[in-house]
């Protein structure tokens, strides 16, 4: 005998597709590149390159304004990693990629790399 299946509590209506489906995981932030690492390969050969941000705002959250700083650990793969190499320390630059964990054990996240550009 199979064991029963549990009706989901509240019905999704139809066409819905769940946060974890869309599989949405944008990050982009604007920010000094502080720190960076020597080039490394993975055994597949792929540059990586890790660095650290330093990111300082003011933002609006109900009303009221709010100085934002914070320090953020980036890694970057393949020609993104090349060009980060390159890119120069202590500027301001427009980061974009996702966030992801640290590895898969970790619960600390590291702001994984898609692109970046300078900020004039």
């Amino acid at each position: 005998m199979l064991p029963r299946q549990r009706e989901p509590r509240h019905r999704q209506p139809d066409g819905y597709v769940s946060l974890n489906e869309r599989g949405e995981n944008n990050f982009q932030c604007v920010a000094t590149l502080a720190e960076r690492d020597v080039k490394r390969y993975t055994p597949a050969g792929i540059p990586m390159v890790s660095a650290r941000l330093l990111h300082e705002s003011a933002q609006v959250e109900a009303g009221i304004h709010r100085r934002v700083e914070f320090e953020m650990a980036v890694i970057a793969a393949g020609q993104i990693a090349e060009m980060l190499e390159r890119a120069e320390l202590g500027r301001v630059y427009r980061f974009c990629g996702f966030v992801a964990r640290k590895n898969r054990n970790s619960k600390a996240l590291v702001f994984h790399l898609t692109e970046f550009e300078t900020i004039s």
